[in-house]
């Protein structure tokens, strides 16, 4: 079993910037797939990017393409999710993700395990 843990959350001025971490438990962390997902008022949960295991293949949703990066250190356990140029339009619940396969993942589906989340607020 895998526990996710998001942080970094808060409210951000537009344009800002911020860095969201996933801290994972379980010793199996390097050898998954980890992803972000999000959520905004009254809308569905979609993709924000996602990370194979090795961290050296990344893929990003078309809304946040060009403003976010995700990484891992997986001697810390650990994915982030850096993002620039915020709008208010990115406010949402973020979501860590990690599935029990090694390359890159966009479907939610396939992800086993979420965390909690972390609130983003961006104001204009």
């Amino acid at each position: 079993q895998v526990q996710l843990v998001e942080s970094g959350g808060g409210l951000v001025q537009a344009g800002g910037s911020l860095r969201l971490s996933c801290a994972a438990s379980g010793r199996t962390f390097s050898s998954y797939a980890m992803g972000w997902f999000r959520q905004g008022p009254g809308k569905e949960r979609e993709f924000v990017a996602a990370i194979n295991w090795s961290g050296d293949s990344t893929y990003y949703g078309d809304s946040v393409k060009g403003r976010a990066t995700i990484s891992r250190d997986n001697a810390k356990n650990t994915v982030y999710l850096h993002m620039n140029s915020l709008k208010p339009e990115d406010t949402a619940v973020y979501y860590c993700a990690g599935a029990r396969i090694k390359a890159v993942v966009t479907q939610e589906k396939v992800y086993d395990y979420w965390g909690q989340g972390t609130q983003v607020t961006v104001s204009s």
